[in-house]
Formats: structure tokens, sequence, C-alpha cells
């Protein structure tokens, strides 16, 4: 297995843990995390002594508190378009297409790009302590990596729109409760439950593993694709506008924003 500088990868009984090891900055998403582990990914794919894949955060604070604004500084909202999307997009689409069990193991915030890694995984496992939310709409831009429509899939139609439209960030018992994850653990029993349905994963047939999976995302009946597409459609006219300018300039120079609609 190969070394790697922003992640810790472990493999044991059948179960890979990837750990975005950035504690220092709430495991903050940016260029070096997303190829870690996409390539990580890409070589636990090849692995047949890998059953299943848990993605964590380091320390107790947080899963991923998103995109690590430092990567944002002295660029225009088109030039942090293009970060964001094309620093960070081949992460999740290993994920996407990933063929084998993915278990976002949330043990503290996870918010804005840090929800969306979480929701992009297959089974969610959250800490009472878990936080999750979009703030995007805050600095008035929208969620990038496919937030918009894995929330809808997931939530619903209304409930999407309040999370991403509003901002705020919910907890994990709200979360579990609206079907944003599939369950919430007292703290001190988190990694225990991760570690036994990690194991209980493993020990079915992978090649059913494979297929159950494929047969339950194209029973959806939706094309992920042209809903990633259209997501991006909508992202490079709010990357365009003024409004998004004023209000990555505003976070970044700790202010509050003034948009104008424009």
């Amino acid at each position: 297995m190969s070394t790697y500088k922003t992640i810790i990868v472990e493999k044991k009984d059948g179960v890979a843990k990837i750990t975005i090891n950035r504690p220092q900055v709430l495991n903050a998403i940016n260029k070096e995390v997303a190829e870690d582990v996409g390539s990580a990914l890409e070589e636990l794919r090849k692995d047949d002594s890998v059953k299943v894949v848990v993605i964590t955060g380091a320390g107790d604070k947080a899963f991923s508190a998103g995109a690590d604004v430092s990567m944002l500084k002295g660029l225009k909202p088109l030039e942090i378009r293009e970060v964001l999307w094309y620093a960070v997009e081949k992460m999740f689409e290993v994920i996407r297409k990933f063929e084998k069990p993915v278990i976002a193991a949330v043990n503290g915030f996870a918010l804005g790009g840090g929800c969306e890694l979480a929701i992009s995984c297959d089974i969610i496992i959250a800490s009472e302590k878990a936080r999750f939310g979009v703030p995007e709409i805050n600095l008035g831009i929208l969620p990038g990596w496919g937030g918009m429509s894995r929330l809808a899939m997931m939530v619903g139609l209304h409930k999407a729109k309040e999370l991403v439209l509003t901002g705020d960030m919910i907890s994990a018992q709200e979360a579990e409760k609206i079907g944003l994850v599939n369950k919430v653990v007292p703290a001190e029993k988190f990694e225990e439950a991760v570690n036994e349905l990690a194991t209980k994963l493993a020990s079915k047939s992978p090649i059913t593993l494979k297929l159950g999976k494929e047969a339950i995302n194209r029973g959806l009946g939706i094309d992920v694709e042209a809903a990633l597409a259209r997501d991006r459609e909508i992202l490079s006219i709010v990357f365009s506008s003024e409004d998004a300018e004023e209000g990555l300039s505003a976070f970044l120079e700790k202010r509050k924003p003034v948009f104008k609609g424009k």
C-alpha cells in the first residue's frame, strides 16, 4: 500500500479504513486530500482482500469541515470554481463508481464538502456529537460536489431545499430523523458500532455486495451523472455572479457579506 501525506490507510480482516489526517484544520479537504483519498480508493478497489471501506476523520471534532479555504485565497470566483471542481471531483467520481460498500463514520462536524463526502458514501454511521450542514449559501455560492442532487434523493425535495437554502446546521439526531444518516450512536460506542457494521458487511459475498449495491442504485431510476451535470451548469452561473465574489471575499476577510442580487 502506498504512503500518503494527508490520510492514514489501515487494513484489517477485510476492512480498510481511510482517515483524513488534518485535525488541526478540522480535516478540511484540499487538493492533496482529494488526490490521496482517490488514489487510496483506486488501490483498495484492486485489493481482493478488502471487502469494505470506512472513511472517517482524525480526532473527535470533525469528520471534515469542508473545503480548505486556504487554497482559495487570492482567487476570483470562477478560479475558485475550477479549483473546487477539478481538484476534488475525481475523488467523488471514484467513490460514486466504487464497487465495494463504503461507510462514512462521522465523528464530528460534516459541513459543506465534508457533508457531501459523507452522503456520497453508501452507509452513514454518526456519533451523537456529529453535526451536518451545507452552509455554502452564506458565501453566496452553492454546494459544488453533488450535494444538492444527493440531498434531494436522500431526504426529499422540501427538506433538501431547507438545508441548502438556509445553510443551517443540524444535529446527528435530526439527520437520522430525516434519513440523512443510518444510525446515531453514543460517542463512547462509536468506534465499536462502526467496526461491528464493517465486519458484518465484510463477512458477506463480495459479488453479492457489488451487485446489490448496483441494483439499488439503478432502482432509484435517477441518472446521477445527468443530475450532477445539471448541478455544474447551475454552479457556472452562481460562480459568475457578483454575489459569489462578494460572499467569498467577505468570508476570507471575516466580515458580513453585502449581497446585491447580481
